[in-house]
Order: C-alpha cells, then sequence, then structure tokens
C-alpha cells in the first residue's frame, strides 16, 4: 500500500511539472561550439547554455548527417528580423529574446535526432526557420506553438511567412507523437518557435520528410533547479530502489549494533 502511494505521488508531482503555466521570460539559447564530433555521415555537435547559476552541456546527435552548421563563428543570421523584437516570429507572451548570434543547425534528411542536456532543465524553447514542407514528430513530448512568422502581427521570417499546426498520433504500443506540420496558410516558410513544459533530460524527434533545408536551435527558461526549487528532480525509479537497498542496509546494521 505504501509502494502504490509513493509511486501515486511521484506521478502527481511529475503532472503538476508539466502543466504549470509558463509566463514571459528571457530565453537562454545554445551557444553551439567546435565542429562535427561524429565519424561518418552522422553528426554530431556540442554546445553550452549558460543560465544564472549552471553552465549546461548539449549534445545534439543525428545519424543521417545535416545540410550545414553554424556554430555562431561567421555565418548568415537566420534569425532575422531582430526589430522590433516585439514582433519578431521568435518572441511571444512566453519568450522575451530572439535567439542570439549566427547559431543555427540546418536539416534536410528525414529520420531520428535527439538532444541531450547534462542537467535537467526546464520549460525548452525549440525555435525554426524555413520548416516549409517538412514536419517535426516530437515523441511522447507535448508542446504548445508560440510564435509564427506572419501570425498575430508577427513579421515574416527570413525566407517569408507560414503557418503550423500540431498533430497529434498515437503510435502501435501506446507512443504518441506530437507532431509540428506545416500548413502553408498566409505562406509556405513557417518560422517560429514551440514550448514545451516541465523538466527534460533529453528531447527526441525526427523529421518527417527530406527537405533542403529546415534549422533550429533550442533554448531554456533555465535549469530544472532554478526554475522548480519547490520541485526537485524526481528520482529514476532505479535511483529510488537503490536508495531504498541503502536504507534498509543501514537500518539493519544499527540492529545488529543495538
Amino acid at each position: 500500500m505504501k509502494r502504490c502511494s509513493l509511486w501515486f505521488g511521484l506521478a502527481v508531482v511529475a503532472l503538476v511539472l508539466g502543466a504549470r503555466p509558463v509566463a514571459a521570460a528571457p530565453i537562454f539559447w545554445t551557444d553551439w561550439t567546435g565542429g562535427d564530433t561524429c565519424v561518418g555521415t552522422c553528426f554530431t555537435a556540442l554546445g553550452t547554455i549558460t543560465t544564472p547559476t549552471a553552465s549546461v552541456g548539449v549534445t545534439y546527435n543525428n545519424p543521417n548527417g545535416v545540410s550545414f552548421y553554424q556554430n555562431g563563428i561567421g555565418g548568415t543570421d537566420w534569425w532575422t528580423p531582430r526589430v522590433p523584437v516585439s514582433n519578431s516570429p521568435y518572441t511571444s507572451s512566453a519568450v522575451d529574446n530572439v535567439p542570439t548570434g549566427t547559431d543555427i543547425i540546418a536539416l534536410n534528411a528525414a529520420g531520428n535526432q535527439t538532444l541531450t542536456f547534462s542537467q535537467a532543465i526546464a520549460n525548452p524553447v525549440f525555435a525554426f526557420v524555413s520548416l516549409n514542407v517538412n514536419g517535426y514528430a516530437f515523441l511522447n513530448q507535448d508542446f504548445n506553438i508560440l510564435s509564427l512568422g506572419g501570425v498575430d502581427g508577427n513579421s515574416c521570417g527570413i525566407w517569408g511567412c507560414g503557418g503550423a499546426f500540431k498533430n497529434v498520433v498515437t503510435l502501435p504500443g501506446g507512443d504518441v507523437e506530437y507532431q509540428l506540420i506545416a500548413n502553408n496558410v498566409g505562406g509556405s516558410e513557417p518560422h517560429g518557435t514551440i514550448q514545451f513544459t516541465g523538466q527534460f533530460s533529453t528531447l527526441t524527434w525526427r523529421s518527417l520528410t527530406a527537405e533542403n533545408w529546415n534549422g533550429f536551435t533550442v533554448g531554456v527558461q533555465g535549469t530544472a533547479q532554478e526554475v522548480f526549487p519547490e520541485h526537485p528532480v524526481v528520482p529514476e525509479p532505479a535511483s529510488m530502489l537503490l536508495l531504498g537497498t541503502g536504507l534498509t542496509g543501514l537500518y539493519m546494521k544499527r540492529r545488529r549494533k543495538a
């Protein structure tokens, strides 16, 4: 009975964190650094997110490779127009600032890819350029569309305007894909942002089609500890089992000494 109560409590905490509203805030964007570290056709990029109290490592891996990659040293600024910031395709009631620098990862192949963070982060924002005829399907990770170029008075993106919508698909076995789909309403070049609410250590998605090119970067509202200090990161079930085993061992040791 106690075990059931414990797991029910953890589930409630997870739901509460996932459902919390997100207020407008500065976003700490990834500073992509270095070059491709993967040998072969695959692609791996490393970056850093600097928050008020932490430096979070970011690893992006795509087994299918990418179209091109800019690590912020030179290159075209694809996140324009930046002025006025209030009308940017990338700002909204939840995002105060446009992605910094010229950092971008440009995609051209269909298939899976993953972002991994060195520690749990909160409320990540995914900014995209020129989604066009492509789409992104996030595995078991719901999101909200925050802003689009040409929508609600926003400026168009560097390639123009275009709409997008969320499509939810339940896969065999019970997994769910939350798909961001370009709908070409108001133009054929969606630029904008989406946001995931809660704590994350990874983001996994797949490009639905091969299209050259569409690009992205990622930012966060902060680390999980900064944004959710009253709700520390919930341990994985395996970690909780080890903790319970350790406490039981200490208890038995104290009894033997007594």
